[in-house]
């Protein structure tokens, strides 16, 4: 048990030193800096070197009392904090380096994600454009068979979640079910496209990215990452939004 503690703690940066101190002042509750590194078979400079470490990570944290200096552990649910933390950080600098690295390239980048997992790679990957608002057209029919339901209620609440409107082209004779209308709370704007036009395919249109969706017989995702057609892609996008019909809304 212990060992596998140590593997996975090993992964987010705590490991050696910092690793021994951490797990001798969480089975401690609250001790002195000598008896942590005691505990821990350390000798006391090296010690507390490395619990300010700790304590910059918000794992410990120092309380003094007269001339000594006691360990307290914080609750461990912080590691969850300090995990999500970093991972929201790199939500927010992503975009801004995908789009160094491909400006510094020059070319445009074509990811191709066979069967269903690559399906809600790709779904997912619309989430990470750094947008406000994502240009979409949706073909229910499909969706409903893949990713389904479930997957989809997800992703519609997680992106809700992060405050990213969604503005949305349906065909009406591709909607299996009525859901998702228009909705404030959702942060969606649904429009039917004209009759004359059946959107048979799911696109996104996000950041310098396009991405594709197949029905589930063909099965496959596709992400282009090109500036230049991203923004083709959002002006045809534009021009079929201005001829669709603006569906009821809801509160």
């Amino acid at each position: 048990m212990t060992t596998d503690i140590e593997e996975k703690l090993a992964r987010i940066g705590i490991t050696g030193t910092l690793y021994k101190l951490y797990l001798t002042a969480v089975g401690l509750g609250g001790a002195s800096v000598t008896e942590v590194a005691a505990k821990a078979g350390l000798a006391r400079t090296t010690a507390h070197d490395a619990l300010a470490k700790l304590e910059a990570e918000g794992l410990i944290r120092f309380v003094d009392h007269g001339k000594r200096r006691f360990v307290v552990a914080q609750d461990p649910g912080v590691l969850l904090e300090r995990i999500e933390a970093r991972r929201q950080m790199l939500e927010d600098v992503m975009p801004v380096l995908r789009s160094m690295y491909h400006h510094e390239s020059g070319q445009p980048n074509v990811r191709f994600h066979p069967g269903p997992d690559g399906i809600r790679t790709t779904l997912w990957d619309t989430l990470s454009g750094g947008d406000t608002v994502l240009r979409a057209t949706l073909s229910m029919k499909e969706l409903m068979a893949e990713p389904g339901l479930e997957e989809m209620e997800r992703y519609l609440s997680e992106r809700a979640r992060r405050g990213i409107w969604l503005r949305v082209i349906r065909s009406a004779e591709r909607d299996v079910v009525p859901i998702w209308p228009s909705s404030q709370e959702q942060r969606r704007e649904l429009r039917y496209a004209p009759s004359a036009h059946t959107l048979a395919m799911t696109c996104f249109v996000y950041g310098n990215k396009v991405a594709l969706i197949s029905s589930a017989r063909e099965s496959f995702g596709m992400i282009i990452d090109s500036a230049e057609f991203a923004a083709f892609q959002a002006s045809m996008f534009d021009a079929m939004w201005s001829l669709s019909t603006p569906a009821s809304a809801q509160p």
